[in-house]
């Protein structure tokens, strides 16, 4: 029987040697660039994967992350990420991690197989939820156990695997193939897969931002500043945008209560806050849409 391909030795596996770790490290290094590249052969996937995220958030649904492993971590990081990014509320957002997430240094390789509490944690799917489901065998018991739960409730499915024809991509309303070599260290699927999976991750709520307008030329316009650092790059990001000076990009985040989008506006346009979030909201929160609204 052959072996799915995050389980077969790299033909490169044995010149890992500790007598030569330069060496060894550009073999790693190497390995990791060809696990990237892969995510090219799915872009189509994962720009269909964004776009039905972001119908998640416009319609107040919830994405939920599903994972075990260092899958589940990848996972997580992202899901964290989007709050103090792009300002997704946290009532729209769920991570399930097989075991739990890790408060320590241990995971427990058993909770693969346990999807126990899954069923209870995903009874309040709706159709307009999406799932994302990671998993680079694209076999793993808690990641399958999540699809079946959620193609119950009719919520949408993204299965992010690593191995062609694997029971997550058949059973996933939007499969993403990440089909990367056999890992140097065998099995060992933080590494290659772990990256592809990382990178693709990353794109699809990057896209997901896009498609809702919470990124305008390249900047992130949906950020709440609450802290000096992101006052200060708030700051930045209304000057650039409005054309204006420091002093008068910083009066309009202190009127717009630290919100860009409308900061932005303020500042372009001198108009009030009020009028600000009438535009904004007229304009399903584009913001190069607003600013192109006559005065």
């Amino acid at each position: 029987m052959t072996l799915p391909s995050t389980e077969q030795l790299h033909q490169d596996a044995a010149k890992l040697n500790r007598s030569d770790l330069i060496t060894s490290a550009q073999i790693l290094a190497e390995g990791q660039i060809a696990a990237a590249v892969t995510v090219r052969n799915a872009l189509d996937t994962i720009a269909n994967g964004a776009r039905t995220m972001a119908h998640t958030i416009r319609s107040d649904g919830v994405l939920h992350y599903v994972a075990a492993g260092s899958s589940g971590l990848m996972a997580a990081a992202d899901a964290q990420e989007l709050g103090g990014t792009f300002s997704i509320p946290a009532a729209q957002l769920r991570i399930h991690m097989a075991g739990g997430l890790p408060t320590g240094v241990t995971m427990h390789g058993e909770a693969e197989d346990a999807a126990g509490g899954l069923r209870d944690a995903l009874s309040s799917l709706r159709p307009h939820d999406t799932v994302i489901a990671v998993s680079a065998s694209g076999s793993t018991p808690y990641t399958v156990t999540a699809i079946e739960i959620a193609r119950a409730h009719n919520a949408q499915v993204i299965g992010i695997a690593n191995n062609a024809g694997s029971p997550l991509l058949r059973n996933a309303d939007i499969p993403i193939l990440l089909a990367t070599p056999p890992e140097l260290v065998s099995g060992s699927t933080r590494m290659g897969a772990g990256t592809a999976q990382k990178i693709a991750l990353n794109m699809l709520s990057s896209l997901m931002a896009v498609e809702l307008g919470h990124v305008h030329d390249g900047m992130m316009v949906n950020l709440r500043a609450d802290n000096d650092k992101l006052r200060a790059r708030a700051a930045g990001i209304i000057a650039r945008i409005a054309g204006v000076d420091a002093d008068t990009a910083q009066a309009a985040l202190e009127a717009a209560n630290g919100e860009v989008k409308p900061a932005a506006l303020i500042a372009a346009h001198g108009i009030s806050l009020p009028e600000a979030v009438k535009r904004l909201h007229a304009t399903e929160g584009i913001l190069k849409d607003a600013l192109a609204q006559e005065i």
